[in-house]
């Protein structure tokens, strides 16, 4: 019985990446590329922030601002990563636009460029799960399960794997948001992903509290949900502008 839940665990986790990954992804070598670049990227980031904040640990329970502070830092730490990768996602896409000119190609289309970003974000959104959920995974196919005093209503196994899978869909659709805020120097797409990191970041502070998880995770799935909404929001409008204009150009 707990080789099925581990597994669920991992399914509810990575199950929504695995149908994006299969149906948008998979079609494209150089998208699987950007995904697993993206995914060794973000995962030495964790990894050099661990090994920074493990100076510091362990953490008194009764002292709530390292926790503060720890999470501020990483969400810095982590949108500084993002535009670096975004510089460098530019300096590659010049690239290849000069290719395709050379061999009489189109260039990238908007729709290529959404994609990237796309895979980028899932590779964020991976990351985030190998390190904080299914790395943790392990002892749930063992012969039981395991409950924390802070949330006692659910396994710590079942609560980990709900919660990744926010940060999953806040960290894919986020990139998307955020590249295309740099492309076109869109400063509320550019302000607002970092605002929703911190906010999901800041609102697991609450699964400290007695209970919290039962408030904690509606809020964080409203954070996934509205950063869905406005990724498809933008995406609908840029398609849209862009649209409009190659219909004047051509008129």
């Amino acid at each position: 019985m707990t080789l099925a839940a581990g597994i669920g665990y991992v399914l509810l986790t990575l199950g929504p990446s695995l149908a994006l990954f299969v149906t948008v992804i998979s079609t494209k070598p150089f998208l699987i590329l950007i995904l697993l670049s993206s995914t060794l990227v973000w995962l030495i980031s964790l990894i050099v922030l661990s090994g920074f904040w493990r100076v510091f640990l362990p953490i008194k329970a009764t002292v709530w601002w390292p926790y503060v502070l720890l999470i501020l830092t990483s969400v810095v730490f982590q949108e500084g990563l993002r535009l670096v990768l975004w510089r460098g996602y530019k300096k590659m896409e010049d690239m290849l636009d000069a290719f395709a000119d050379r061999v009489a190609k189109p260039r990238l289309y908007l729709s290529d460029k959404m994609q990237i970003a796309l895979a980028g974000g899932l590779g964020h959104g991976v990351a985030h799960a190998v390190f904080f959920c299914l790395s943790l995974l392990t002892p749930s196919f063992g012969p039981g399960t395991f409950y924390v005093d802070k949330c006692s209503y659910a396994p710590f196994f079942l609560i980990s794997a709900i919660i990744s899978l926010a940060f999953v869909t806040i960290h894919t659709f986020s990139m998307v948001i955020a590249f295309n805020g740099y492309a076109q120097g869109n400063m509320s797409d550019q302000f607002i992903v970092p605002a929703i990191h911190l906010i999901a970041g800041t609102l697991t502070l609450v699964n400290l509290a007695s209970g919290g998880c039962i408030v904690g995770i509606p809020l964080l799935y409203m954070v996934a949900a509205f950063t869905l909404a406005y990724c498809g929001k933008m995406v609908w409008r840029t398609l849209t502008e862009t649209q409009i204009r190659l219909t004047h150009q051509n008129q």
